[in-house]
């Protein structure tokens, strides 16, 4: 099967809408507004006009930001990409940890401490994958090398019984439980250094986290991904048994398929689409369209709408059509692309760039206080060159399996 279109939409006019998008509208409002020149990082609390409410660098947005620019220079050149990345870089390894090596949480713009670690583990991790990406893209040895300590460092906050962590979105936040979310990015860092390096430890460790993923984090009964297991990885006995994080099952069934890929793990690769394609149907709001972000089981949705997921799901639609001849992905990216240029979409408004989030219906919101440097520049960015890939073979699929 060579697909010409997704849809109704031609895969040329997708692949146009992203580069256009990418370079002459999301890449020149960061530059003006959102990237630290002088000092190096990224600054995102920032309202549709450029506006920046706050000069903090939350460290999280650090660690992303550093990944988004190296994947743009290694994936699309750009001298001045590679600057932006490179600073960013040096800023954290200047200003990032605290006397015991561990990340904060967040600096004021010129680099003193303003919230410091935590045992939470997700500004460690950022920082990984933003290292590790540096690396990719430049061969830069010492950011491996930090990349590898943070991601092992996080690991460790991850796996102690005693961390103790108000993760706020989880009905229950109590001591030693793990979330899938720490899953969901330990796995996302692990596929893209193995594409970089052989490690007896770090493919230990992969093992470990997708046999979690696959068959812990699965509840048989829902045919769901519950978020939260106790620390023994058994299913807990309360308010969290029934609670479904729709927005991170979703991103980490999709960030399952490159792992798959890099194994060369087809009944892997099947097994998460089936599964990736449950929660599609199971999260979309046939009222008022997209997908919504969580629910219980035996009592209600979490209404409000996030960008992020709606491009979650299209990142993992757009790996199924590239390796696949299936239907039903491009039914899923079609409506979900819609959906998003008709709801998320500021150019009505007379604004760049989209909503980061909304309520149900997802309303116009006159002011925000946070623009998006990694979820939603990762989405376009994959998804161009899927498209560029796909136009190249004449839309025909990667014959991986075959």
């Amino acid at each position: 099967m060579n697909r010409t279109h997704i849809g109704r939409h031609r895969l040329e006019a997708l692949r146009d809408h992203y580069r256009r998008y990418l370079f002459e509208e999301y890449l020149p409002f960061w530059q003006r507004h959102g990237i630290d020149h002088d000092l190096g990082g990224f600054m995102c609390a920032i309202d549709h006009d450029g506006t920046r409410s706050s000069d903090s660098k939350y460290m999280w947005y650090q660690g992303r930001g550093l990944w988004t620019y190296s994947y743009l220079y290694r994936h699309f050149g750009g001298d001045e990409h590679l600057e932006v990345a490179r600073r960013a870089k040096d800023f954290l390894l200047r200003h990032g940890r605290d006397e015991r090596g561990d990340w904060v949480q967040s600096l004021t713009r010129t680099g003193q401490v303003e919230s410091p670690a935590t045992p939470r583990g997700y500004a460690t991790l950022f920082v990984a994958e933003g290292m590790q990406a540096y690396a990719h893209a430049t061969g830069d040895r010492e950011a491996m090398e930090v990349a590898q300590q943070a991601l092992w460092r996080g690991l460790e906050q991850f796996d102690d019984p005693e961390r103790s962590v108000d993760e706020g979105y989880i009905p229950l936040s109590y001591k030693g439980q793990r979330p899938l979310g720490s899953h969901m990015v330990l796995i996302l860092i692990l596929t893209q250094m193995l594409e970089q390096i052989e490690d007896e430890r770090l493919e230990a460790l992969s093992d470990r986290v997708v046999d979690a993923i696959i068959n812990k984090y699965w509840n048989s009964e829902y045919r769901l991904m519950n978020e939260v297991l106790a620390h023994d990885y058994t299913r807990p006995d309360d308010a969290n048994e029934s609670f479904i994080y729709l927005g991170h099952a979703i991103e980490t069934l999709w960030m399952l398929l490159p792992e798959a890929l890099r194994r060369g793990d087809r009944a892997l690769f099947q097994l998460v689409a089936e599964r990736f394609r449950r929660h599609l149907e199971v999260s979309w709001d046939d009222v008022y369209g997209g997908f919504l972000r969580a629910l219980d089981v035996h009592d209600a949705y979490v209404y409000d709408k996030v960008l992020w997921l709606q491009e979650e799901v299209m990142i993992g639609c757009l790996i199924l059509l590239e390796h696949t001849d299936w239907d039903w992905p491009a039914q899923w990216f079609e409506r979900t692309f819609d959906y998003v240029e008709e709801r998320f979409s500021l150019r009505p408004h007379d604004f760049p760039l989209y909503l980061y989030s909304g309520d149900r219906t997802v309303r116009f919101e006159e002011r925000v206080t946070r623009k998006e440097n990694y979820h939603h520049p990762r989405c376009v960015m994959r998804n161009l060159l899927v498209l560029e890939r796909m136009i190249e073979r004449g839309g025909a699929p990667s014959g991986v399996w075959t």
